[in-house]
């Protein structure tokens, strides 16, 4: 990885195997950011994304450098089969890794986030939430902290294996329950009229 700054923007070039099948202007998600390839270099298995300053404040990309690995998806394709829970590639805010958990075979993760009565940010157990881009189940939450679980796999295919205590993430919440409080929201506040 580079990392470039352009006054408020920052340029980071990251690599891939499947490099020769990005085009510029696509949209990938990086940590669960979602970014546009704005540049190609399909001999070096390279591309550029840009973050602008908003981005890069709402995120963890200020912590990239040099060799940090980043969980890279692309955009779901609409042909194909759904897996998964609904991810938009838009985060809502970071969170702070507080505890890893050595479950004999898996890993729990314990995390805290800033939570507000203004954003209303909430997790539910058995929920989705998406930390690094990853989508997964919620075990408990509560105003401010929630946990997940996360098995072999995609502790090894992920950057999980990086996360320890301290670790800065990005996380999106699900955006089901986003439109229910919105609307709840909408709602309550027609009720009291």
């Amino acid at each position: 990885m580079a990392v470039e700054q352009e006054g408020s923007n920052f340029h980071f070039t990251l690599s891939v195997d499947f490099a020769n099948e990005l085009a510029i202007d696509q949209s990938m998600a990086h940590d669960g950011c979602c970014l546009t390839i704005v540049k190609i270099d399909k001999e070096r298995k390279q591309y550029v994304v840009t973050a602008m300053d908003e981005t890069m404040q709402k995120t963890n990309l200020g912590t990239w450098q040099v060799g940090t690995e980043v969980n890279v998806e692309r955009a779901m394709r609409m042909d194909g089969r759904f897996d998964g829970h609904i991810v938009q590639g838009h985060v809502d805010q970071t969170a702070r890794c507080t505890r890893v958990e050595d479950c004999d075979g898996s890993w729990r993760y314990y995390f805290d986030y800033q939570y507000s009565d203004e954003q209303k940010n909430i997790t539910v157990p058995k929920g989705s939430i998406t930390v690094n881009g990853v989508s997964l189940t919620v075990v408990d939450s509560k105003p401010g902290h929630f946990s997940v679980s996360i098995i072999p796999y995609t502790h090894q295919i992920t950057n999980f294996h990086n996360i320890k205590e301290g670790t800065i993430v990005n996380i999106e919440f699900d955006v089901f329950g986003k439109y229910v409080l919105r609307l709840m929201d909408a709602y309550m506040a027609a009720a009291k009229k």
